[in-house]
């Protein structure tokens, strides 16, 4: 099976008839597949519904059952062709059962009031942080497929509480063909905020739900590297909800992302 690289795994549903493609346990955590590599497959069954190449400007994710390694099934609907924008949905079939449920809003780039640009953010060199490798015996093992490094923040089950976690992450495979599902992906890197509470592994945790918004358009960036930044806005009764920003590797701001996550202790 093919899956050492992103590509590979989202090239072959590109490509097949009936939306299906393979993976490997390699790119789970826990009982299911990576989040971000799920949320993917949703967004390349959207893209082909497409009657031109539009950019991607929000998605909504719900995290409904495990997608489990093996074959996947995607099914993807238009829901509105407008002018300017396109609503899509789909739903990813995991052992037969809706595991994964998105919804994306594509639109096309048009003359509109722009206020004055942000100035880009001043970004911590990559030599100060503590790279995923130093940790690999708790790290879960999708994370085999990117470099990265913590720089900031808790750091799960360290037993040292943090509401806030930096970080530097890419893909350790050249995955350009895929801009969209590339940065969607990196996005979903960041485990919940709450685990470094914890001392010891493991405590079940996972997404409920994600929304995520692209600033810039995704086919648009240039460099590999992206910086994260995620905090805590609240944890109660089992469930807890961070928020995030993503930005490349020159300090732009390309993404905002917004996560309700469950957790047992």
């Amino acid at each position: 099976m093919h899956d050492v690289n992103l590509g590979d795994i989202l090239a072959g549903l590109e490509k097949s008839d009936s939306n299906t493609t393979r993976f490997s346990e390699n790119w789970s955590q826990g009982r299911s597949a990576f989040g971000g590599l799920s949320a993917a497959f949703a967004v390349t069954a959207m893209r082909k519904k497409l009657a031109q190449p539009q950019t991607i400007r929000s998605l909504m994710v719900s995290f409904i059952a495990p997608v489990t390694p093996g074959e996947v099934n995607v099914e993807a609907i238009v829901l509105r062709q407008g002018r300017n924008v396109t609503q899509c949905s789909a739903n990813v079939i995991s052992e037969g059962q809706i595991a994964l449920q998105a919804m994306a809003a594509f639109g096309n780039s048009r003359e509109a009031f722009k206020p004055a640009a942000a100035v880009d953010k001043e970004l911590p060199s990559r030599e100060s942080g503590m790279y995923f490798s130093d940790n690999a015996k708790r790290l879960p093992p999708f994370l085999q497929y990117f470099d990265g490094c913590w720089i900031d923040g808790g750091i799960p089950f360290s037993g040292n509480y943090k509401p806030f976690l930096s970080m530097w992450v890419r893909h350790k495979q050249d995955v350009s063909r895929f801009p969209i599902e590339k940065l969607i992906a990196i996005a979903d890197i960041p485990p919940p905020v709450l685990l470094s509470h914890f001392e010891k592994p493991p405590v079940p945790a996972s997404s409920l739900s994600w929304s995520l918004e692209f600033v810039e358009a995704p086919e648009n960036l240039t460099g590999e590297w992206f910086y994260l930044e995620f905090e805590v806005e609240a944890a109660a009764d089992g469930y807890t909800q961070q928020s995030g920003r993503i930005y490349d590797e020159f300090g732009r701001l390309v993404a905002l992302t917004r996560q309700c996550m469950v957790y047992f202790g």
